[in-house]
């Protein structure tokens, strides 16, 4: 066994191009799904303004789309004559340090309103106004909890802008306040300073990182509780994914140890908003590197995700796809706890899903199980999964069509003979060349890298894939890419033509036909035959 394995090493570090050793098959994030990245950006703010639909204090439907958006407001404003619109800052200003309780509030309250107008809240001007101060100093009024609602509600809008006006809260020492806030006995209060902490919080890592240092995760778990409305939850569920993103640093190790029970909680969680977002917490965690990755696994979480691949609703599913697929990216051991909870029997349906985005995170996901152990190669194949890469490989968008090539290309190199043997016979090779043409250099050169290693695995076969691979057009291709601008593409195709394609005529060279197999069976015909299952390097 370990001369085999010796052998097969040897087998691998001889087939590969720089820098595809088996640690970088595995394909991180990074360059893979930066635009379902983006799509995710949108849908999910990282910063939230409170902008209520309408000014009533009433009773109103909240948007299940819009995530964290106050629900019913308690109190009760009798005594408070609301500015006008029009009124002026100097004015806000002046009365917001009034001595007169009702005055202070309605002050307040007036720039609370301008700051939750829909278009362009005037933020830089209130900020240029000197307002900040004395917003900060309105939290600390414990006497008066609408006026400490208000001025968290500014401040929480403030920091729904720019990093900078992020920045001016920061530098108004309004954090410890809002820490303190999350202490209230008054619920709207609690929930307006986890809002505010949220947005603060998804500046970046720097400020995440200082959240934390003062002691937000306590506090902020302790709201997951049976009697939180559903609405502060969503808040509190948000917050926790601002505090589980970035990578640049990862959030302290210490701080992912406290989250997870809860994530392991919230993961029950029927309503959908909540569920979306805790597997979006898990799959960043799960982006932050093999440690962070076995964390998630150490928690018992990932046989309750897996499932979720087959949700009915399409947000859990795309999270849920995320969160697995990072996992993968990780040790062969780490993505057998994958496999172990039936993994593979979600991808039918996720390879022929009517979202493009779906399809390309699946065979992404695909393309780091062959990259694996040939147990997982194996698994791969035996669930049936081959063919249906190979249709995206042919049919798929371009994005789609790049990560079947990874996929295919990575078996080529973790494979066994018998197992990309197996993927000769599913006609890959036709596809496959036909994105020799791309512009992509990397698709070209890992496509190149699967047909080379293809050729070396059939031996003395090779004459037979090289015919497969002239019948489809695919050597013309490779002759064109021997006046590429990229050097490892140029010497890959030249390499190719050398070793396979150089001297007489295959057809004319009766020594390079091979010979038939003893059943007779492998006069192999590449215009009619490609699917023979008897067919053998």
């Amino acid at each position: 066994m370990a001369e085999n394995a010796g052998l097969e090493n040897h087998r691998i570090k001889s087939f590969k191009n720089k820098g595809r050793d088996v640690e970088t098959m595995r394909r991180h994030r990074n360059e893979v799904t930066v635009e379902l990245r983006k799509n995710k950006r949108d849908e999910h703010l990282l910063k939230k303004r409170n902008v209520p639909q309408e000014e009533s204090l009433e009773d109103s439907d909240v948007d299940a789309d819009f995530k964290g958006v106050m629900g019913v407001i308690q109190l009760q404003y009798a005594q408070c004559k609301l500015f006008q619109q029009n009124v002026t800052l100097d004015a806000i200003l002046q009365n917001a340090t009034s001595d007169n309780a009702v005055v202070q509030l309605s002050a307040v309250q007036a720039a609370r309103k301008l700051l939750s107008s829909d278009r362009n809240p005037p933020i830089d001007d209130l900020i240029k106004s000197g307002i900040l101060p004395i917003l900060v100093k309105c939290l600390e009024r414990d006497d008066n909890p609408s006026l400490q609602f208000e001025a968290a509600w500014a401040l929480t809008n403030i920091a729904s802008g720019t990093s900078a006006q992020t920045q001016a809260v920061v530098k108004s020492n309004a954090v410890p306040l809002f820490l303190r806030l999350l202490h209230s006995p008054h619920q709207n209060v609690c929930e307006q300073a986890v809002w505010a902490l949220g947005n603060i919080i998804g500046d970046g890592p720097q400020c995440r990182d200082y959240v934390i240092s003062l002691g937000v995760v306590k506090p902020l778990l302790s709201f997951i509780n049976p009697s939180i409305p559903i609405t502060f939850l969503r808040n509190v569920t948000w917050v926790i994914v601002n505090l589980c993103r970035n990578k640049d640093p990862p959030p302290p190790m210490e701080t992912v140890q406290e989250i997870l029970p809860a994530l392991c909680v919230l993961i029950y969680h029927t309503d959908i908003n909540i569920l979306v977002d805790t597997v979006w917490a898990l799959s960043y965690l799960t982006d932050g590197g093999n440690e962070q990755i076995q964390m998630v696994i150490d928690s018992g979480v990932v046989p309750f995700l897996v499932p979720l691949l087959s949700h009915q609703e399409v947000k859990v599913q795309t999270a849920a796809l995320r969160a697995v697929g990072n996992i993968v990216t990780g040790t062969d051991e780490q993505t057998q706890v994958v496999l172990n909870c039936d993994v593979l029997s979600h991808f039918p349906n996720l390879l022929t899903h009517p979202k493009e985005k779906i399809n390309k995170e699946a065979v992404w996901f695909l393309s780091n199980i062959t990259a694996g152990n040939q147990q997982q190669v194996q698994a791969v194949i035996d669930a049936g999964l081959i063919p249906m890469i190979i249709h995206q490989l042919a049919k798929g968008d371009f994005g789609t069509q790049k990560e079947a090539a990874w996929a295919i290309s990575n078996l080529t190199i973790s494979g066994r003979k018998d197992q990309v043997e197996y993927l000769v016979q599913q006609n890959v090779i036709p596809p496959f060349c036909n994105l020799l043409s791309v512009k992509d250099s990397q698709v070209v050169q890992v496509v190149l890298d699967g047909l080379k290693n293809i050729l070396i695995m059939a031996g003395e076969e090779a004459s037979t894939i090289a015919e497969i691979i002239e019948e489809c057009g695919g050597l013309e291709k490779i002759e064109n890419l021997q006046q590429h601008e990229n050097e490892d593409i140029y010497k890959l195709a030249f390499e190719i033509i050398d070793q396979y394609f150089s001297g007489d005529d295959i057809d004319e060279d009766p020594s390079l036909i091979p010979e038939p197999t003893q059943g007779g069976t492998f006069n192999f015909d590449p215009a009619s035959n490609l699917q023979t299952k008897e067919f053998k390097f």
